[in-house]
């Protein structure tokens, strides 16, 4: 029975951690967003009520205050004052005394006037002032001029000269209660339902995770530990058509072909011992077998170790990605081709992976002819754009008329991809790039003609010392954790089962070139195309 880890230091356990934190970070920002606008929303809406019952009122006080009538005033302003949300209604006077009040205790008062009744008393209406409580309610204060009106200093009842723009002032309270208890209904639930979508997505998530991640890998994990202890007969079942599936069927016919190589040598050796003092020859012939199937066996472990580092976290790319995808709506083509652009990349990593276990075992590829030219423009602006690229000059001489290849366009452009991406390290990002292409003729065999595309870096060159060791596997000179010392082997891999070759040239302090010569393609496939 697989056990399956649970621990934060998984993959799974880090993106569910990961997402979790961004999503409840990223839901209490919206909500409190959210409510502090619906909060403004609705005490500008007050105000706006404020102000409109405040004419309403003083429209209902006109009749009463033109013929004189102060009872008449003072009903008015109690009865209007007797509204739940209306908290006080009061009159002021020229001199800051209370003339009329909702409460009739406050008639006759006198108030210090500030600076907001010194400018309401010269005509100007204040905006409306939210004020706290000291039992900590809010409430809606707004200030309103009297003007003393032409229906008012023509009348023959009143004596309040034209001299007068303001007689006074009218002050209105309104309560904010049904405000702050709507904003806090508000918070409470936008807080739950932050709450719900975090619960519900983590959810999904994990599922997700665990059937298309923790599930894979850990059976992979357990089918290494198995064949790490001998036991060749127990294959791992992900039948999926996605990477892991593919990495499983890898991992199950490699673990096949260990086990071939592992009864072969077996036998070799029972063979070698037998007959070790009548046949020499055989011997060391054999012996050069076991060497080769020893060092095939333990690369191919490797691949595969390799293989499966790099497709834990690029399922879990392709995943989301295809999830992503689903969820944009139509019209957003730019996010939709990012993703495609994703998938794409994440599914050439695949054929990568693929190129690094032909070291172990031969694989097929898809050759067709194809135009070098073509390619290399498509190689070059897949990187141009990279952030690395961005202080880097592409010197390009592209040869006209170049005879076309027979090749995998998709393993070539690895091999380009590698060579610009080599030379960009070696220069620290920083220098200028030639590419150049030309037909070339064998030294050796006039007969012979080959594609010759030259890469040449500005960078500080490559020491004569490790000249001879460039194209060996997991030999680099970057420093940890920037290279891997595969882009070279598997390059070279690449071009030799293409029946081409790569010479390295360089001087210290003078930069690198990589010469990749690959042969044309014979007449009966030419249909010669123009290269660019």
């Amino acid at each position: 029975m697989v056990k399956f880890r649970k621990s934060l230091h998984s993959l799974a356990g880090k993106l569910i951690l990961t997402v979790g934190i961004l999503m409840s970070a990223g839901s209490i920002l919206f909500g409190y967003v959210l409510v502090k606008y619906e909060k403004e929303i609705m005490f500008k809406n007050l105000t706006n009520y404020v102000r409109f019952s405040t004419d309403l009122i003083k429209r209902g006080l006109h009749y009463g205050m033109l013929t004189a009538q102060r009872e008449v005033i003072q009903e008015t302003i109690e009865e209007l004052g007797a509204r739940e949300d209306v908290l006080h209604i009061r009159i002021f006077d020229k001199n800051g005394r209370v003339a009329y009040a909702s409460n009739k205790s406050e008639i006759g008062l006198k108030i210090e006037k500030d600076a907001t009744m010194l400018e309401v008393l010269k005509g100007k209406e204040s905006f409306p002032q939210i004020i706290t409580d000291p039992d900590g309610s809010k409430e809606v204060k707004l200030l309103t001029p009297i003007f003393n009106e032409p229906s008012c200093y023509k009348a023959s009842c009143h004596y309040h000269p034209e001299t007068e723009p303001v007689l006074g002032v009218l002050q209105t309270n309104f309560s904010a209660r049904e405000i702050e208890a709507a904003s806090r209904q508000s918070l409470i639930g936008t807080l739950l339902f932050g709450v719900v979508f975090v619960v519900l997505i983590s959810v999904f998530l994990c599922i997700i995770l665990y059937k298309f991640v923790s599930k894979p890998v850990a059976l992979m994990e357990e089918g290494m530990k198995r064949l790490a202890k001998g036991d060749f007969d127990h294959p791992i079942e992900i039948n999926t058509k996605d990477e892991m599936g593919l990495l499983a069927r890898t991992f199950n016919s490699m673990a096949q072909d260990i086990k071939r190589y592992r009864e072969h040598m077996e036998d070799w050796t029972k063979a070698l011992q037998a007959e070790v003092e009548k046949k020499t020859a055989e011997i060391m012939k054999a012996q050069e077998q076991l060497i080769d199937a020893e060092k095939l066996a333990s690369l191919g472990r490797m691949a595969a170790g390799i293989a499966h580092e790099l497709n834990s976290p690029l399922t879990g790319i392709v995943t989301f990605a295809h999830l992503m995808r689903k969820r944009i709506p139509p019209d957003n083509k730019q996010d939709a081709e990012d993703l495609d652009v994703i998938i794409e990349q994440a599914n050439r990593c695949s054929k990568i992976i693929k190129g690094l276990l032909g070291f172990a075992r031969k694989g097929t590829s898809e050759k067709i002819q194809i135009s070098i030219n073509d390619l290399l423009e498509s190689s070059i602006a897949m990187v141009k754009n990279q952030a690395k690229f961005h202080n880097i000059q592409l010197a390009i001489n592209l040869a006209e008329k170049l005879p076309s290849v027979i090749a995998d366009p998709n393993q070539i452009q690895q091999v380009f991809l590698n060579m610009l991406t080599n030379a960009a390290d070696a220069m620290n990002d920083v220098g200028t790039i030639k590419i150049i292409t030309r037909t070339v003729t064998d030294e050796t065999d006039p007969s012979k003609q080959y594609v010759e595309i030259e890469f040449t870096d500005t960078g500080p060159g490559i020491p004569p010392e490790h000249m001879n060791k460039i194209f060996e596997p997991f030999f680099t000179t970057k420093p940890v954790g920037k290279g891997t010392g595969l882009g070279l082997p598997v390059s070279y891999g690449i071009v030799k089962r293409h029946g081409g070759d790569i010479i390295a040239k360089s001087e210290p302090g003078k930069g690198a070139t990589f010469l990749i010569r690959l042969p044309v393609a014979e007449p009966e496939h030419k249909s010669t195309q123009e290269g660019k």
